[in-house]
């Protein structure tokens, strides 16, 4: 998913530089709720590693 949301930010910064100024809108949006979406998923899945950590879990 943050990969994407990179491609997404270089596709934004290409439109850009060029001119395309709702292209770039488009894909820098894009870019952005990807990356708050991987970042929730991160988030949520370092919490759920500690928490079975501390439980004793592996």
């Amino acid at each position: 998913m943050l990969y994407y949301a990179l491609v997404f930010l270089i596709v934004a910064l290409i439109a850009g530089f060029l001119g395309f100024g709702g292209v770039a809108i488009a894909a820098a949006g894009i870019a952005k709720i990807l990356f708050f979406i991987f970042l929730i998923m991160f988030l949520v899945t370092l919490v759920t590693h500690f928490s079975r950590t501390r439980m004793g879990g592996v």
